[in-house]
């Protein structure tokens, strides 16, 4: 594959992020004044749905252009339409070098000419490496951990496993085997011990550590991009809540009982920050935001302790699913190159063509002036 159709799809995927990210900021503020507010499940499943659509929609849309259409409406040649019909004020020269910023930066990036083109790559390299490594560091703790805890019980295809150097659970998985790895000193409390390795269980029910693996997978590639993080944010946080809310609607659950766990076992996790080192891809009980900042931990307990929504309503759902999902396919078909020679675009050449002969005609007719003494100022 060319490598500017490779340059060209990353670009899209960063885009695509920003503009997803705003998409489900604005979706949750209009859902927050509906019942679909307080349905977290719904909403992370939406989410983690969402996650996959953006990381697979540069693909599809090569699929789509390549097998189905090849040239679709696009950004370009919509500015292009406008500006023929006069509804934007600029001179044609500096419309059509604002068009071809992405090419040219494109073209300069797959060449490497350019100084500030090689600044770049050897920057994103050098972010891109950093990332890795850490990446790297996190899977090394994360297999020492295993290595070093032992089997305690079996639930299927579930290892729990019981370790002396960690202070919150978590849970994570192979290619075959699910565990769930616990402190020690959890043992010491049947209640607490009940509760964690219920929580835990429903990360995996979810689907939440595949959903983490992917977002690891990504952070290589868009470290850069701010709306990673804040997406990868909303991913954990919605993660909790929905998977807070799945235990609370047991029958004869003991919310009380739940919370307590969860302050202590954030107060545990702060008194050994050193314990409490990133292990990935993995999903703990609380992370380490909400050992820091107790508004973290007071959202989740509110949370918790909030009315339950009631009925699954699936057509609401669904209708949200689809738009959000439209929205984003056809902002990724809009992101396309357009066509080289289609008619607006020749037209925009040929006005282009013209201003620049004029400016030349414009030129000259000043220099004449100037020679026999005088200076004219053309009629405009």
């Amino acid at each position: 594959m060319p490598t500017d159709v490779l340059l060209n799809a990353y670009v899209d995927l960063n885009i695509l992020l920003l503009a997803g990210t705003l998409l489900w900021f604005a979706a949750r503020k209009a859902l927050a004044r509906s019942p679909l507010g307080r349905a977290y499940r719904p909403q992370l499943r939406l989410l983690n749905g969402m996650t996959v659509l953006l990381a697979a929609s540069p693909v599809l849309i090569l699929a789509f252009t390549h097998y189905v259409i090849a040239h679709p409406p696009n950004f370009s040649d919509m500015l292009v339409s406008q500006y023929l019909q006069g509804n934007v004020s600029m001179s044609a020269g500096t419309f059509e070098a604002t068009l071809g910023l992405r090419e040219d930066a494109v073209r300069g990036l797959t060449s490497l000419q350019p100084l500030w083109a090689q600044a770049v790559a050897a920057a994103f390299a050098a972010g891109a490496l950093l990332c890795l490594a850490h990446v790297a560091a996190s899977v090394f703790r994360l297999r020492q951990n295993l290595a070093g805890a032992f089997t305690w019980k079996r639930i299927g295809r579930v290892q729990l496993m019981v370790s002396d150097d960690i202070r919150v659970a978590y849970s994570t998985r192979g290619l075959l085997r699910r565990y769930v790895v616990l402190p020690s000193a959890l043992l010491n409390d049947p209640r607490d011990l009940r509760l964690t390795i219920a929580h835990e269980l429903q990360h995996f029910r979810q689907r939440d550590i595949e959903c983490e693996f992917l977002l690891e997978m990504l952070r290589p590639l868009l470290f850069w991009n701010p709306a990673f993080y804040m997406w990868r944010r909303e991913v954990r946080l919605l993660r909790e809540f929905a998977c807070d809310q799945a235990l609370m609607a047991r029958p004869g659950f003991d919310v009380r009982a739940y919370c307590e766990c969860l302050i202590r076992a954030c107060a545990h996790a702060a008194r050994g920050p050193g314990l409490f080192m990133r292990r990935s891809p993995a999903v703990a009980l609380v992370d380490r935001r909400e050992t820091r900042r107790g508004a973290s931990l007071q959202r989740r307990i509110i949370a918790v302790t909030a009315v339950q929504p009631r009925g699954p309503n699936s057509l609401g759902w669904g209708l949200v699913s689809l738009a959000m999902a439209g929205v984003v396919l056809a902002t990724a078909m809009l992101l396309q190159r357009p066509s080289d020679w289609s008619h607006d675009r020749i037209m925009l050449s040929t006005i282009v063509n013209l201003e620049r002969m004029a400016s030349r005609n414009t030129g000259s007719e000043l220099a004449v002036s100037a020679l026999n003494g005088g200076f004219a100022v053309p009629a405009r």
